[in-house]
């Protein structure tokens, strides 16, 4: 335990000098690359599910949903 109580310390000591102690987050260049993959993904995955194959197939699970007897 004393040498976590020593890297902690030396943490503390960084931060307080103004010194980063690592990766502190995302850039801007990273958050617009996430951001239009997901994007993409999400328009991809738009096509599918409106696609008339897999909307039949939703349609045919909610209706047989809806139809259960209890």
């Amino acid at each position: 335990m004393a040498w976590l109580k020593g890297r902690m310390a030396g943490a503390r000591a960084r931060l307080r000098r103004g010194r980063p102690c690592g990766d502190a987050g995302m850039t801007t260049s990273e958050y617009a690359m996430g951001t239009i993959a997901a994007c993409a993904f999400a328009a991809v995955l738009y096509k599918v599910v409106t696609s008339g194959t897999v909307s039949t197939a939703l349609e045919s699970v909610i209706g047989k949903a809806l139809d259960a007897q209890f």
